[in-house]
């Protein structure tokens, strides 16, 4: 597994220096393309057979592959992730963002942890699987996929609409956020295993009004309406709800460390939890941000329309709450128009969860698995629509002082050298158990 290991390093830093930005914008996207033709030369290179889709979009490319196990008829085993990444200033980071660059012990660049890391760990086990003739014990689907950054239009969910063959048998799956560790009391490290994460829903609005000039006295401002709604939304705070996946992580990190969490303070407790406190705390209730405002082309002008995008993630189960709760903030003269993907959520149980617990502990004795709700979204949205389980499970052992959730999307984003040949070993242990 040496080579497989020290390979994973070198395919992450040359995936990253491979720029695939999704701005989410058809006129600037630049595509995942290129990525897709570095994978699929390195799957070729060692003799997979590979269909390599194109899904619509200039640029939009997806690579799939299937290595056949000694088992065909149980159901296939899925590991995806996509080669998009968001975009990154270079004037804001200590390096540059597709540089690659390997030093200080980390690999350096956009996407790094989101998730180019997996891919190039994937990637190297693919590869070492093939040229060691190595056979699984189920069959295996690899899939690079293009734009989960911009909800899978070009890359998963028109995947499963057009071309669902190429997941034929496949029953459970597994890719990002997951199978990372946090270092809680004692030094005891937990891998947080994803089960499960908010649904998206992407909401604009849009408010009309009188346009006119700025000069004179308008009781009829677009601008001013859709201001006062976007501070009501952004300030409003939804009702705490404790998921089952919410729960059952409490309750592990109150086993290991003797914390309470009580509903009374609950986000004053989650936020023992340190660093990770963030996205997990993100995971107690709804939330609905405003991040673009969108109004105007003069500045004596009134205009007559004013627009703002709202990113909303919705907890399992209370979609139809959180719309009601929407429908009072704003009122009935706020337009709405929505993109969401669901929740997903499955069970911390069975015979897959106990593959990731074994390979865990086989290379970190003394660890613990939990598993734990994500605040962002992945591409297992789309794959659930097969009727596939999903699991986050991309496995880094980290540093303790790192702040890991704050690289994704974050400035300087970065992961441990060590972490990715840890993270080759784990799953190299898991899809030969799996």
């Amino acid at each position: 597994m040496d080579t497989a290991c020290a390979e994973a390093v070198t395919l992450t830093s040359d995936l990253i220096r491979i720029d695939s930005t999704n701005t989410g914008d058809p006129d600037t996207v630049v595509g995942e393309r290129a990525a897709a033709e570095y994978v699929a030369e390195k799957l070729t290179d060692v003799g997979y057979e590979i269909a390599y889709v194109e899904s619509g979009g200039k640029n939009r490319h997806n690579v799939i592959a299937r290595l056949e196990g000694a088992d065909r008829s149980r159901g296939a085993l899925l590991i995806h992730g996509h080669l998009d990444v968001v975009p990154a200033d270079p004037a804001e980071w200590s390096v540059h963002p597709f540089s690659g660059a390997v030093q200080d012990d980390y690999v350096w660049g956009r996407g790094a942890v989101d998730m180019k890391d997996m891919v190039g760990m994937t990637l190297a086990i693919a590869r070492h699987y093939k040229r060691n003739s190595i056979v699984p014990p189920r069959d295996i689907v690899f899939a690079f996929l293009a734009d989960e950054e911009a909800g899978g239009q070009y890359g998963a969910q028109w995947l499963v609409d057009n071309r669902p063959e190429l997941f034929e048998g496949v029953t459970e799956a597994i890719s990002e956020v997951g199978g990372f560790s946090i270092t809680l009391k004692d030094g005891v490290r937990a891998y947080l295993i994803e089960t499960a994460e908010k649904g998206i829903r992407w909401m604009k609005l849009r408010v009309r009004g009188t346009a006119g000039h700025g000069s004179m006295i308008h009781n009829d401002n677009a601008v001013t309406k859709l201001s006062e709604a976007v501070a009501r939304l952004g300030n409003h705070r939804f009702p705490l709800v404790l998921t089952d996946s919410v729960r059952e992580f409490l309750a592990g990190v109150t086993e290991i460390t003797g914390w309470d969490f009580p509903e009374d303070d609950i986000d004053g407790a989650v936020a023992k939890l340190g660093n990770i406190s963030r996205m997990i705390g993100a995971t107690l209730r709804d939330t609905a941000n405003p991040t673009m405002l969108t109004a105007g082309y003069k500045s004596n002008v009134i205009p007559s329309v004013a627009e703002a995008a709202v990113d909303c993630r919705v907890l399992p189960g209370r979609v139809e709450a959180f719309d009601r709760e929407i429908a009072d903030i704003l009122g009935p003269d706020i337009e709405r128009e929505w993109m969401e993907l669901p929740p997903v959520e499955t069970t911390f149980d069975g015979a897959l969860v106990d593959a990731m617990t074994a390979s865990v502990l086989a290379e970190d004795p003394g660890a613990k698995t939990l598993p734990y709700m994500l605040s962002g979204g992945t591409d297992a949205k789309a794959f659930q629509k097969l009727g596939i389980r999903n699991f986050g499970f991309s496995p880094l052992r980290l540093p303790a002082d790192l702040d890991f959730s704050a690289l994704f999307h974050g400035v300087d984003e970065r992961v441990p050298v060590d972490a990715l040949k840890f993270g080759t070993r784990v799953l190299d242990r898991f899809v030969r158990s799996a």
